[in-house]
């Protein structure tokens, strides 16, 4: 906001792009892992108190959810992020009104997506359930949820626009917050207080996200109310040259965010593929009981996804970073910044990703007894660790789908998400096949890659993209990350043997001490060698230098 303040009538200043991602990376980064650590501890009493139903009530909540996700990407419909990278761009250019007037009608349209699209979830729930009526009743939850989240979506993208990502970063971890509070109240009380149906609690789990919605949005009020007279101090010295119709605002929000529905539903559309397919398909390898099925379905779909999507958000709070970004360097038409951008962006992606999903695959058997327990540990921890190398692919998918967002080739990026689709689709049933679990994460890493090639071949194409520069950070990021994987492996490998030495059984307990130490001293040593050879400083910029005092590393 000072920068934006600082500029003058008609004139914008640059800002120094790579700092600002950092920066917004970093509040965004943190709100995310934040809401998705607490999304995944919740499941440890959460399995508790559902006993035997533990992986059932898991299974369903994934089927719901999934379906819910898509209608919800349906009814935010791109809008915040077409927000964000529209106001960014007439804020570039010191008219800030229009981007007022954009928020505004953007608003109409969010509610009524939202009134929409809710109303299809609730009463077309018999439709999407695929042959489980339990199903129904938690879309009929999480309805609710689809009103408010848009509305609160688009404000998020309205601030990010002006490059504030605290907001969207706090109200995230609030909505979330309350959310897990609510989820695990009312499964305490249905399933140990009344003894009550585990669907009930599921249902009840599942409306928890409305209960979030309204928390995240009342902060996201809060925070406009707090910052009102600077917003409007910008309104007041806007330029006002520049007169957009009623009529030509909503085109060009809808415009920018209808490919936005299919890019930011690119993984939740390859998760729905899994719903709809591995039931059956895994049926003509000979497994027919339903509630095995289930069971494998909630290991790779519902559990490791859960723990996988912890490393994803980092990818996706830098591609909600990068857009607006883009957007201004685009209005400017200035490639070479472009080209930096897309440079930095890999780059971070990179920094967190790699050493994110290495170090999950090598603490996969310990971290999965923390939260899923002991019932099929072995596969359970092999699926795991594989999903974590898939997250990579998922997380670039993200950052690339944004970039491509971000210099407005939206149409180009979903015709390659199709060709990515397509290979998914045409993988799906030989690798369930012959690979059992593990089929529908090989098609998905398969399919993703295709993507991404896609779309980085036609970045380089355009505007450059500086392989040898990334290559050789990216030998050091790799170099360390494996480092670190092999020493977090052995740390648990030795953990494993002590402990079987002296009769002590895989429990919560023991693997939460297992994932602490591995975590704490393989993830300090990725960040001193990352540090002490100032590979950071490459990549992060001049502040890993207090980070540098603050640990003590030359």
């Amino acid at each position: 906001m000072t920068e934006a303040s600082n500029r003058d009538k008609g004139t914008a200043t640059v800002p120094d792009s790579k700092e600002q991602m950092v920066k917004g990376s970093a509040w965004m980064t943190a709100g995310s892992i934040f809401s998705r650590i607490l999304g995944a501890i919740y499941i440890i009493p959460w399995g508790i108190w559902f006993g035997s139903y533990f992986f059932q009530g898991n299974a369903l909540y994934g089927k719901g959810y999934n379906i819910y996700s898509f209608f919800l990407i349906a009814a935010i419909a791109g809008i915040p992020s077409a927000i964000a990278k529209q106001v960014a761009h007439y804020n570039t250019m010191n008219e800030y009104g229009v981007g007022f007037r954009l928020y505004k009608h953007g608003f109409v349209l969010a509610a009524l997506t939202g009134i929409i699209c809710a109303g299809l979830l609730f009463f077309g729930a018999p439709l999407f359930d695929g042959g489980d009526p339990r199903v129904i009743p938690v879309l009929h939850s999480l309805a609710w949820a689809v009103l408010i989240i848009p509305i609160m979506s688009l404000s998020r993208g309205f601030f990010q626009g002006y490059q504030q990502m605290a907001p969207s970063a706090i109200s995230q971890f609030v909505e979330q917050l309350a959310r897990v509070v609510y989820m695990l109240a009312s499964a305490y009380i249905i399933m140990r207080v009344l003894h009550g149906s585990w669907i009930t609690a599921v249902s009840q789990s599942t409306f928890a996200a409305c209960i979030g919605a309204i928390a995240g949005t009342l902060t996201l009020l809060w925070y406009y109310l707090r910052h009102k007279s600077t917003f409007d101090s910008l309104r007041a010295g806007s330029n006002n040259q520049i007169v957009v119709p009623a009529k030509q605002l909503y085109q060009e929000i809808l415009q920018q965010a209808l490919p936005f529905i299919v890019l930011g539903a690119g993984i939740t559309i390859f998760q729905l593929i899994d719903q709809y397919t591995f039931f059956n398909f895994m049926r003509s390898t000979g497994i027919t009981s339903e509630w095995q099925l289930n069971d494998l379905f909630a290991m790779f779909s519902v559990n490791a996804n859960k723990l996988i999507m912890i490393t994803v958000s980092l990818s996706s709070a830098l591609a909600i970073t990068v857009v607006p970004l883009l957007s201004e360097a685009y209005t400017r038409h200035d490639k070479k910044d472009i080209s930096q951008q897309l440079t930095n962006s890999v780059l971070l992606f990179e920094f967190v990703m790699i050493p994110s999903a290495l170090g999950m695959a090598a603490i996969a058997h310990p971290l999965n007894i923390l939260f899923y327990g002991t019932s099929h540990k072995e596969l359970a921890a092999a699926v795991l660790a594989f999903s974590s190398f898939v997250s990579i692919m998922l997380g670039l998918f993200s950052v690339m789908s944004a970039i491509m967002q971000g210099v407005s080739q939206n149409k180009r990026a979903v015709r390659y998400f199709a060709v990515g689709t397509i290979v998914k689709l045409l993988l799906q049933w030989p690798c369930i096949h012959y690979l059992g679990v593990f089929g529908p994460l090989v098609a998905t890493t398969v399919g993703f890659l295709v993507v991404n090639y896609l779309i980085i071949r036609w970045l380089n194409g355009e505007f450059g993209v500086d392989f040898e520069g990334i290559a050789k950070k990216t030998n050091g990021i790799l170099s360390f990350s494996l480092i670190m994987c092999a020493v977090a492996f052995l740390m648990v490998k030795v953990s494993s043997w002590v402990f079987k030495h002296f009769a002590v059984v895989d429990t919560k307990v023991i693997s939460l001490f297992v994932v602490t130490i591995a975590v704490v001293v393989a993830g300090y040593l990725y960040v001193y060698l990352v540090l002490h050879t100032r590979l950071a400083d490459t990549v992060l910029g001049d502040r890993t230098q207090r980070l540098r005092q603050l640990l003590r590393i030359k």
